[in-house]
């Protein structure tokens, strides 16, 4: 008689996109209403300073990536969001680990951020400029270039995954053991014997 079905650890722990919705919602929501709250109290010509002026507020359209590079290339932004954003929901059904699902709902909100400025504001559909309206006093006592709250969500959820790969913990949740993976045949005799 077989013994019953035994669930693996992977199938026992819990799924995390619920946790990858919710931090892209509110990534999204965050931002939507700072660039409305911008584009209303903010003009392109003033900057408002605060801090000091560690901190100062400022409107630019950005036809471009973070930081204004590459202006031209709107469209081609556009398409890698979207890539991006599908390549994305299609892993989250996988994701067992809690700082997976930070860090991918961080770049998920903040994918979408932008993108919703690039097909909804002018000068038209996937060539939208995006809203930027932040910047603050870098440690050479220059200012950083303009930006809003999607790009920071994608640079803190970047630099996240980036941690969570470099700890070694997979989508599954558990450690990827140093070394190889999948020894060819771990019942074969060391090299040692070998010329």
């Amino acid at each position: 008689m077989s013994e019953p079905h035994q669930e693996s650890v992977e199938s026992r722990r819990p799924r995390k996109a619920a946790v990858l919705v919710a931090v892209a919602c509110i990534v999204v929501a965050l931002d939507v209403i700072s660039k409305i709250f911008a584009v209303d109290r903010l003009e392109p010509t003033q900057s408002k300073r605060i801090l000091g002026g560690l901190v100062y507020f400022s409107l630019v359209r950005n036809p471009g990536a973070a930081f204004g590079i590459a202006g031209s290339m709107t469209i081609v932004f556009a398409v890698v969001a979207v890539a991006v954003i599908v390549m994305i929901i299609r892993i989250a059904g996988r994701l067992r680990s809690l700082p997976w699902a930070i860090g991918l709902g961080l770049l998920l909100g903040g994918a979408c951020g932008n993108l919703i400025d690039r097909v909804f504001r002018s000068p038209g559909l996937f060539r939208g400029h995006v809203v930027d309206f932040i910047s603050v006093l870098g440690p050479d006592g220059e200012h950083f270039p303009v930006f809003n709250l999607a790009d920071s969500a994608i640079t803190i959820g970047a630099v996240a995954l980036a941690l969570t790969g470099l700890l070694g913990i997979g989508l599954d949740g558990r450690r990827i053991p140093a070394g190889p993976a999948n020894p060819a045949n771990p019942a074969d005799p060391p090299d040692r014997d070998r010329p």
